[in-house]
């Protein structure tokens, strides 16, 4: 582990986020808090930092640092980063986007591609148990959930450059007129480009980024309907980005479009229903060594969907909660020809019944249960249960105690690379009679919130059953075969935040542990199941000393378990830095410096593919 040229820090504990604007954003639809239309707030952080340090801003940006997420990144987030949770793999985990999950077909790999603008989005919420059971779209441990904002007047303007030949650039703006003579109802509408480039943090590390994206929006008193366009355009190379241990410098072009259209509709006091409808198209060009560009390997997905949502209140006590998702993909592929298929269709629908008891002094006990169906035209269906049974006690001034007991199942099914890779091939063998992957979670959990603290914590046991990896034999670590696997995940987590004076802080714990079975003892590791942190922990704040002045900090320690394939230490300190001075001579002038990977740690996040070294990089924002 190499150390900077910068000696800020922290110590000790590590990574993760205070609290901070993102953004206006609305809260999540769900049986907890349901979907309001109303102004937006200032909402918690899950880290504390809110832009990136390589190139533009996106939704997944610094997200390696939330505490319940583990971002698994090559190059660097933005770039190609795995996103898993509570030691699942990145195929696990879904992207929500209103009230549809946005998956390609190909691999979990691209399921970050998201070329929208994050004003357009709420900051990430983590839905996990029966909140993933019952939102989620063929993820089956946890779902990243982004909601649609409202449009607010202005924009902004940013200029950047940095070390390794770093430059970047951004331009959003937004405007709202009101419709008619009343008020009631208005027309939004929203636009922003993004470009950014380096030379990247070690050799052939390069990248070449950008996004355009818009909307319009209509909003009247209890409806939100959008309709958005976005295109993203993303060239990056890194040493072995796939294919350690070759030596091989790889490179990815990727290209992602999106057509989306989204309404919110809010009725009576506490139900509401949401309809999303999207096309996705992404392009994936993937060259194995840049010395040699002819060996290539060309995919293209698309993928059509129609989701909907939400809650229908029947009395006071009792209400349904409700999703649906339809889906079909296609892909065309130069290497992915191996298996029986090539075209989907996905069916998924959740329904969780409500059940509400007033107790007494302000307390209340809440039973949901349910059921999931899900089902394809290429496998067999299943009905997963869900139950949780919560109490919480919210007093009037604001302060809540909370306690909750949940069991659901999930299911999902593999995506083409796993499929339709040659099982005989080099590198990556497929196999086309995987079947339907199936995960049940049990869990306790609970939080307290005061005036300037909160404290979370759970503890849940997973059992996943079939569960496709990437894994390699004695004889040949090099190569990589799709296997499934059934696991028995045990795990802990902790997530404290507070508030004191000009500081926000917010830290957290995390423990995992797995028992594997992999049916042969000729498997003995994999690239991605057992590539997890047995510890792991996150401390992040935000400082403000004067008016005019914003430090903020994340940090990430992390104890992963031995890996053969992986050549860094298995432990692990990341800590990102930034400072924001407002100038008052400038009004709404925002000039920062910002460095990532303070210590230039080298550690291997995906087991045999370099680490990314540190970056700095300055700039200046200008709003209006």
């Amino acid at each position: 582990m190499a150390h900077s040229r910068f000696g800020l820090a922290t110590v000790g504990t590590l990574a993760l986020v205070g609290s901070g604007l993102h953004g206006d954003e609305e809260p999540l639809p769900g049986p907890e808090a349901p979907y309001e239309l109303k102004d937006f707030t200032i909402t918690e952080q899950q880290s504390a930092n809110i832009v990136p340090v390589s190139t533009y801003d996106t939704p997944v940006s610094n997200l390696e640092f939330n505490p319940r997420i583990d971002f698994q990144s090559r190059n660097m987030s933005e770039a190609q980063g795995d996103v898993t949770i509570r030691g699942g793999i990145f195929e696990n985990t879904g992207f929500r986007v209103g009230s549809a999950t946005l998956v390609d077909p190909q691999t979990g790999h691209y399921f970050a591609e998201l070329p929208i603008a994050p004003e357009m989005l709420s900051a990430p919420e983590v839905l996990l148990a029966a909140d993933n059971a019952l939102y989620g779209f063929n993820s089956t441990v946890g779902t990243i959930n982004y909601t649609w904002t409202r449009i607010k007047d202005g924009g902004s303007a940013t200029l950047g450059a940095g070390d390794s030949a770093l430059n970047f650039q951004r331009i959003h703006h937004a405007l709202s007129e009101p419709l008619g003579t009343q008020g009631d109802w208005s027309l939004g509408v929203e636009a922003e480009y993004s470009r950014s480039e380096s030379d990247g943090t070690v050799a052939f590390g390069d990248h070449d980024f950008d996004r355009s994206s818009g909307r319009l929006q209509v909003t009247g008193p209890q409806s939100q309907t959008d309709l958005f366009v976005g295109y993203q355009s993303k060239f990056f190379g890194w040493p072995e980005l796939y294919a350690a241990p070759f030596g091989s410098n790889e490179t990815e072009n990727l290209k992602t479009r999106l057509y989306l259209l989204n309404h919110l509709q809010t009725y009576d006091e506490s139900s509401y229903l949401e309809t999303s409808a999207y096309h996705r198209r992404h392009s994936d060009h993937y060259i194995f060594d840049r010395a040699n560009p002819n060996n290539a390997f060309i995919h293209e997905s698309k993928v059509s969907a129609l989701g909907l949502s939400g809650k229908h209140e029947i009395t006071e006590q009792f209400s349904l909660n409700y999703a649906a998702q339809f889906t079909t993909d296609e892909i065309d592929s130069t290497a992915l020809n191996f298996g029986d298929f090539d075209t989907r269709s996905y069916t998924k629908l959740s329904i969780l019944a409500e059940y509400q008891f007033n107790l007494k002094n302000d307390r209340v006990l809440v039973l949901r249960a349910g059921a999931n169906y899900d089902d394809t035209n290429r496998a067999e269906a299943q009905l997963s249960p869900v139950t949780e049974l919560s109490w919480e006690q919210q007093r009037r001034n604001g302060e809540l105690e909370s306690l909750y007991l949940s069991y659901s199942e999930t299911s999902q099914v593999a995506g083409y690379t796993a499929l339709n890779s040659d099982p005989e091939g080099f590198l990556f063998g497929g196999d086309a009679t995987l079947g339907r992957e199936t995960s049940r979670n049990i869990e306790v959990g609970g939080r307290i919130k005061r005036s300037n603290w909160t404290v979370e914590a759970a503890l849940f046991y997973r059992w996943d059953d079939d569960l496709v990896d990437w894994t390699y034999a004695a004889a040949d670590i090099n190569n990589r075969t799709a296997r499934p696997v059934d696991i028995k995940t045990v795990g802990f987590e902790c997530v404290a935040q507070k508030s004191w004076g000009n500081i926000e802080a917010i830290a957290s714990y995390t423990l995992i542990d797995k028992d594997e079975d992999y049916g042969t003892a000729n498997v003995i590791g994999s690239f991605y199941a057992l590539n997890y942190a047995n510890h792991r922990a996150t401390l992040g704040a935000i400082w403000t000393p004067l008016e005019i002045i914003k430090f903020r900090i994340d940090n990430e320690w992390r104890s992963q378990v031995d890996n053969p394939a992986r050549t860094s230490d298995a432990e692990a300190i990341f800590t990102h830095i930034s400072l924001s001075v407002y100038p008052p001579q400038i009004e709404d002038m925002e000039l920062f410096v910002a460095l990532d990977n303070a210590w230039d740690d080298d550690f291997e996040e995906v087991p045999g593919t370099p680490g990314r070294g540190d970056q700095f990089s300055a700039g200046a924002t200008y709003s209006w």
